[in-house]
């Protein structure tokens, strides 16, 4: 691919010295992906930057693709995304360091537009939203559209595009941010052993030392989705898993909404013996369906009160979905969405379930120390 000419200036600091800047990406396994990564890196606008990848022993080729395009590699012997991060961190002396993913397609103008607002001294961090790339297949892009729906998400970050310029926040995903360095000195850098929900508790370590997070909602990272149905369900459990272990470790970033929803299978399963007893014990009569004439029995109530329920569940997931911010909403999509909305519902229950069991035995400490994913994140 041939190089964009560089057409921004490099950010200077109070004494008119230029930033060191860094972009910083943990990785394992995933050669490919990160080949695309850095080839978008190696064009950006901004160019006065280094790549540093934090590497946990691929066996892949990922060395390789690192030495081709000219990013410093680290040898990581760590177990998890915090830890390998932390690794390289402890390496580095840059003044801003810029956070993403091994599976992203970053915009060629991504680093300026993140890199240009700590101009002003009140930023301490600053993110942006993030969506599917364009070449997701259409499972990811109904997955996409899933993440970004409205009323359903308990509060995720995914595709938040708040009105503004430069919004306050409190949280920005790990996958498109950036941050001061001596903030992150001065925090700790992440939690040691912290296996999810670390880009959450390293926000809210930050803002508890009294720095300001913000979001420039045009800053768009293309993220890959996971594709249904079996890596998608497997990412929604390890999220609700994690969140559950982050939670009881650091109360402060716990969310009522990711709790509420361990109870989501429970009622989903309480709901389809309801609806069966319903029909089976005659409240599937069809001159009762659509009249509210004659007796509500136990079964009549059984039949139609879960029935209205799930109607209303596919109902709210529609519109959430047609007014959710994904930019891969199409009639086809939307249509999937209350589908995929159960499925990360489910999913993230049973992990949030999980949790909850291993918490009880473990006193909080549930899978610290080992990366949780839907990839094989350890060597």
């Amino acid at each position: 691919m041939s190089e964009v000419t560089p057409v921004v200036e490099p950010l200077l600091k109070e004494d008119g010295t230029p930033y060191k800047i860094a972009v910083l990406i943990p990785t394992i396994n995933n050669a490919d992906e990160l080949d695309i990564v850095l080839g978008r890196l190696g064009q950006q606008t901004y160019p006065h930057f280094e790549v540093v990848i934090s590497d946990s022993k691929s066996k892949d080729h990922t060395k390789d693709v690192c030495e081709k395009h000219g990013a410093t590699w680290i040898e990581d012997p760590s177990r998890n995304r915090a830890d390998a991060c932390n690794f390289a961190l402890n390496q580095m002396d840059h003044d801003l360091v810029l956070f993403t993913d091994d599976d992203t397609v970053p915009p060629l103008e991504w680093v300026a537009n993140l890199v240009r607002w700590f101009d002003n001294p009140e930023v301490g961090a600053v993110g942006g939203p993030n969506f599917a790339p364009d070449d997701d297949p259409f499972g990811a892009k109904c997955a996409d559209v899933a993440f970004c729906t409205r009323f359903m998400t308990a509060g995720t970050r995914y595709g938040a595009q708040p009105k503004g310029e430069l919004v306050p926040i409190t949280h920005n995903p790990g996958v498109n941010c950036a941050h001061r360095m001596a903030n992150l000195r001065e925090v700790g850098f992440f939690e040691e052993g912290c296996i999810g929900a670390e880009d959450v508790v390293l926000d809210a370590k930050i803002q508890r030392a009294g720095h300001k997070l913000f979001i420039d909602p045009s800053n768009v990272m293309p993220h890959r989705r996971r594709r249904p149905f079996k890596p998608y369900m497997k990412q929604m459990r390890n999220y609700g898993y994690t969140r559950m272990v982050a939670n009881k470790r650091w109360p402060e970033i716990a969310v009522w909404s990711h709790t509420a929803i361990g109870f989501f299978p429970w009622l989903t399963a309480a709901t389809l013996l309801a609806l069966l007893y319903g029909i089976v014990g005659g409240g599937f009569a069809a001159e009762h369906w659509f009249t509210l004439s004659g007796e509500w029995d136990l079964a009549r109530f059984c039949a139609h009160i879960p029935a209205f329920f799930i109607g209303a569940y596919v109902a709210i997931s529609w519109l959430g979905a047609a007014i959710g911010t994904s930019p891969h909403r199409s009639i086809g999509t939307v249509f999937f969405a209350p589908l995929f909305v159960f499925l990360a519902h489910w999913a993230y229950g049973q992990g949030v379930n999980k949790a909850w069991s291993e918490i009880r035995k473990t006193g909080g400490r549930a899978g610290e120390g080992a990366q949780i994913d839907d990839r094989i994140r350890t060597a």
